[in-house]
């Protein structure tokens, strides 16, 4: 039951331009400008490919568009010329844990992609029954194309933890969850269990990233939502972030941060998007704010959340109607561009940097 896939229920932001009364954001990352002639391509939540990928679908209009397409360069700090070039992300020396990576199609893995690219060490958590398959494809090449970093090299993931944050300890986990087959052969796979384990492996952790999500009744409208799968979709998509960071804190080195991904839907009706995930979500955000000044005050930590729009992941397809969500944000957005991962990938690696050291609290729009 506790289905764990990076950031997995992420849905589409879906809403015309002029109703946005946000604050626009800008990364002040290093960044370097891509064209890419044609369509766009349609990403959505948890573990993707980062730009450098054919496109999904084809755009609404019949005309080639021509966009910029976001990279973040890990800059060592002197170009090929031997020169500073522009202000870097540099987190060289910083090792990330990034919870929910079960393949190379989502934010996820687009985020560890990104943190990389700038220098950090990957550590990733996935889930249980995913494992065996994610690790086998890493090995065997699978994911070498979407592994390339801007500089040529690939992106190393220093170890794959199994983990299930739907339980924080092992006496949390049912006996039915503990025989299950697809458990099998795998240990010390509990919130409690892992974060011990990432411990007694390196010591610390500077980053930590929450991108995994579950709604069992996901397809179900809240009013024909059980009790038992709206409980389970808010234990899943945002108590597991607080379990994260509750078992993460005391190994994160102070002036660390984490992040987590969210969606509109906390703070508007997206009809189909059921189950209790809008609940989860809304969740997920308020408990950003909490955790921030609580992890904060006592461990020095910055907390934020990114709200990202949409992306046409495999676990996003399980909703049945992506495509059509992401038709319509492209039909409505301010830029009219499907989003792509690296670009929420570039956000997050800009605020667990030093260039964000004074931005915790935060729900940060990338949509």
């Amino acid at each position: 039951m506790a289905t764990m896939t990076a950031g997995s229920l992420q849905m589409a932001a879906m809403r015309p331009c002029t109703s946005s009364s946000r604050r626009l954001f800008m990364s002040s990352a290093a960044i370097l400008g891509v064209d890419v002639k044609g369509a766009s391509q349609a990403k959505f939540a948890s573990s993707s490919y980062i730009s450098s990928v054919k496109p999904l679908r084809k755009t609404l209009v019949s005309a080639p568009l021509k966009f910029t397409n976001v990279v973040t360069r890990a800059l060592s700090g002197e170009s090929e010329k031997g020169v500073v070039s522009g202000l870097p992300i540099d987190l060289r020396g910083k090792r990330a844990f990034v919870a929910g990576v079960a393949d190379d199609n989502g934010y996820g893995w687009a985020i560890a992609k990104a943190l990389a690219a700038a220098g950090a060490e990957i550590l990733v958590g996935t889930w249980v029954p995913a494992l065996n398959i994610f690790e086998t494809s890493l090995r065997r090449g699978k994911f070498d194309e979407s592994r390339r970093l801007p500089n040529g090299s690939l992106m190393e993931i220093i170890k794959v933890y199994p983990l299930d944050a739907v339980y924080d300890t092992p006496e949390d986990v049912p006996d039915d969850v503990r025989t299950n087959k697809r458990y099998a052969g795998a240990s010390n796979w509990t919130v409690k269990e892992v974060a011990e384990s990432v411990k007694n492996d390196f010591g610390s952790i500077d980053i930590l990233v929450h991108s995994l999500a579950n709604g069992p009744e996901v397809t179900k409208p809240l009013l024909e939502t059980s009790r038992k799968g709206y409980l389970a979709a808010i234990s899943a998509s945002s108590y597991s972030f607080v379990s994260l960071l509750k078992h993460f804190l005391p190994i994160m080195n102070p002036g660390g941060a984490s992040i987590s991904l969210t969606y509109i839907a906390s703070e508007r009706t997206i009809p189909g998007y059921g189950g209790g995930m809008s609940s989860a979500k809304a969740a997920l955000e308020s408990d950003t704010m909490v955790l921030a000044f609580e992890a904060g005050r006592k461990h020095k930590i910055r907390v934020n959340t990114i709200s990202a729009g949409p992306l046409g992941s495999r676990a996003a397809k399980a909703i049945g109607f992506i495509e059509k969500m992401i038709e319509y944000s492209y039909a409505n957005a301010p830029l009219q561009k499907e989003l792509s991962a690296d670009e929420v990938g570039n956000t997050a690696a800009f605020l667990v940097s030093p260039l964000a050291s004074a931005v915790t609290g935060s729900v940060v729009y990338v949509d």
